[in-house]
């Protein structure tokens, strides 16, 4: 519990059984935003914001994000934010960075307040030609290339989807996209997603290449994998809905500025609904 604390700078009180993870500061730009608005709302059913630092937002604190210092939640090595009901039902939102260590880690003292569902929102590089930068990924399957978890669930261990989940994402990106269904499905890309601890796997690409291609891989990340296999280790429901921020295979790198925002900003959106 000590850990919790220290690691995500709000008190273990304040955690909230429906997780989102993220990999991604922009993510949390617009969960702030979103549960700033939701505090001011007198018809919802949030009633407060607690942030890392200490900091705690309600419908009664002046200009509630300004109130968000910068500066406290760099304090903290994985910071969390806490949208917070009377009945303790509301979401939490940890930005556990790049990596698959931090991810073990998280879920590992986590797992003991056994929250109703964790989700992995994010970005991810593109592995097919056939994707573009923006476009969305569901994992129905994950290749773990991550190592932290070997000891204790070897990697030959298949990580299956969670149905409902799946649904839900599905569901959830495209009411918050505004696509027809058949564009979603242009958009959406479901297959597998690869978990790899080395940040510059592209170098080595080669060595790789076959099995990513024998996995039917779509996407890759540094956490994703890592994250579904914590919940099928400790039962706890887990999904994972990333967005394309670039394409190290076909030298698509990331988009600039405003339409990077505006193009990423969905699984963050569509992650909310589903809880």
């Amino acid at each position: 519990m000590a850990r919790l604390r220290h690691y995500t700078g709000t008190p273990v009180e304040h955690f909230q059984p429906f997780v989102l993870f993220t990999n991604y500061t922009r993510y949390v730009d617009e969960f702030v935003r979103w549960g700033c608005s939701q505090i001011l709302d007198p018809d919802s059913p949030y009633i407060a914001l607690s942030c890392a630092g200490g900091i705690w937002i309600t419908a009664e604190t002046e200009a509630p994000e300004e109130a968000i210092s910068d500066l406290a939640w760099k304090k903290h090595q994985m910071p969390a934010w806490h949208l917070v009901t009377a009945d303790g039902q509301g979401i939490t939102l940890v930005n556990i960075g790049v990596g698959p260590s931090n991810a073990k880690t998280i879920c590992d003292h986590l797992a003991v307040l056994r929250p109703d569902v964790w989700l992995m929102i994010g970005h991810c590089g593109g592995l097919r030609e056939s994707q573009a930068i923006g476009d969305y990924v569901l994992a129905h399957a994950y290749l773990r290339d991550d190592h932290v978890l070997d000891a204790v669930l070897p990697p030959d261990i298949p990580i299956p989807s969670i149905a409902e989940v799946q649904r839900a994402l599905y569901d959830a990106t495209k009411a918050v996209s505004g696509m027809p269904g058949e564009e979603v499905k242009q958009r959406l890309r479901t297959g597998t997603v690869v978990t790899t601890d080395d940040r510059n796997w592209e170098l080595r690409y080669s060595a790789s290449a076959l099995r990513f291609n024998l996995s039917r891989a779509v996407a890759i990340d540094m956490e994703s994998a890592t994250i579904a296999a914590q919940g099928y280790r400790f039962r706890v429901p887990y999904g994972t809905l990333l967005c394309v921020s670039d394409k190290p295979l076909h030298g698509e790198i990331k988009l600039p500025g405003n339409l990077y925002t505006v193009k990423l900003n969905c699984p963050a959106r569509a992650g909310k609904p589903v809880l």
